[in-house]
């Protein structure tokens, strides 16, 4: 198919619930007044555990989005999902309804699913015996649900799956949304990620590979991407959607755009389970592979949403795959890791994250790096320390690197007609 053939993908709904509000405009709000949504955990009793933070979300109600029975069967991880989406449908006033609901499908990514409930169930199963455990325990547990039941909550007939490339799951499903929207597969797809892996074992893993922040006493200063003083990611959760849409089928509605997606490129290390390949080879060419996706020069690059995990490999390794992939123009572009303020929301940072850059966009504000106040000397470029900026952004990319070797960047543009 030759880009002439190609259908023009517009973002015309978002939806969000995330360690700095749960609505679209209480985080938009949060990142650009660069407030940390992250505190000492009170989901569980961490006191034993050598991370004692998260971003976690706060205050939020399932039963806003759907009834106390329905809530009870679902993971947290889904019950995000489910209220994201009903929020993009309504940002965007789309209706989904009988006659065209074969028309609007879903790719909702998670890096790990229902860790809670497999938890739980597992203290069942040995405290309390097989018989016990839930029959709901691998239909709430299985990462294929957020996409699943929000399926069933909105009636989306069309395409439906679920991403599991670890921390670039959000990104890998607006990425192949956009694919089947722009393919002319579908008319419009609800995308992004979703995450609810503060747990008590799931902190004990990331523990483990020394992979989080210790810095527990401080823990609004913990999550600082490209500063000399990082010492690993801090785990957050929540929920970002995107509803794209067919260019044309927009229009005829009459809907509001906040940007077109142009872009995805995404490929693999192929060169371990956890560490980036050296230089951030696989990373730069995800990067120019989307940059030639959406027929863009380096130039054209207003700012990018830095992957920015405030762990040691990952913020160097990045700063040389911008380098490697945009040349001097690195030195121009301005970046950001809204890291800093959200955590590190695996399978769903991507789907926060391209929900801010879509905002950065539409208002042509970007949202800062807090916390770098020493900035390492590997990591030399404008990371927008501290304080958000007023800057006008044609072109916006976001980075989502996993687990696996996994790589991902998104393009999106402002729109014109």
């Amino acid at each position: 198919m030759t880009n002439l053939e190609r259908k023009r993908v517009v973002i015309t709904g978002l939806g969000a619930i995330t360690p700095l509000g749960n609505t679209l405009a209480e985080y938009w709000e949060g990142l650009l007044s660069g407030r940390s949504g992250i505190g000492s955990i009170t989901r569980f009793d961490a006191s034993r555990h050598a991370c004692r933070i998260a971003g976690e979300v706060k205050g939020f109600d399932p039963e806003v989005y759907m009834d106390r029975k329905e809530a009870k069967r679902m993971d947290r991880f889904a019950q995000f999902a489910v209220a994201a989406s009903k929020q993009a449908l309504a940002d965007a006033h789309f209706t989904i309804e009988d006659h065209n609901a074969t028309e609007v499908g879903i790719i909702i990514g998670t890096g790990i699913g229902g860790l809670k409930v497999l938890e739980d169930q597992q203290e069942i199963y040995l405290t309390k015996g097989p018989d016990r455990c839930s029959p709901f325990m691998i239909p709430m547990m299985i990462a294929n649900m957020a996409a699943g039941l929000t399926a069933i909550h909105v009636g989306a007939k069309g395409p439906n799956s679920c991403s599991v490339t670890a921390c670039a799951a959000g990104s890998n499903a607006i990425g192949d949304a956009f694919r089947f929207v722009q393919r002319g597969y579908t008319k419009a797809m609800i995308c992004g990620g979703t995450e609810a892996a503060v747990t008590p074992l799931s902190m004990a893993g990331f523990a483990a590979c020394r992979a989080l922040s210790t810095r527990n006493e401080e823990p609004t200063l913990a999550s600082r991407p490209f500063d000399r003083d990082r010492d690993g990611f801090v785990l957050g959760e929540g929920v970002g959607i995107l509803l794209l849409e067919e260019l044309d089928h927009a229009l005829a509605r009459g809907a509001k755009i906040y940007a077109e997606m142009i872009g995805y490129g995404v490929t693999c290390d192929a060169y371990h389970m956890t560490s980036p390949s050296p230089g951030g080879a696989g990373a730069a060419r995800a990067i120019e592979l989307c940059l030639k996706d959406g027929n863009l020069t380096p130039d054209q690059v207003s700012y990018i949403n830095a992957h920015g995990t405030s762990t040691p490999a990952n913020d160097s390794t990045e700063t040389a795959a911008i380098k490697t992939a945009i040349g001097d123009n690195a030195y121009r572009v301005a970046i950001s890791s809204t890291k800093s303020m959200t955590g590190h929301l695996l399978g769903g940072s991507g789907g926060i994250e391209a929900v801010a850059s879509v905002m950065a966009i539409a208002q042509d504000q970007v949202p800062p790096t807090i916390n770098l106040d020493h900035p390492d000397e590997a990591c030399d470029l404008d990371y927008i320390p501290h304080t958000s900026r007023s800057l006008t952004v044609d072109v916006a990319l976001s980075n989502s690197f996993g687990f696996g070797g996994h790589n991902v960047t998104l393009a999106f543009r402002k729109y014109t007609d």
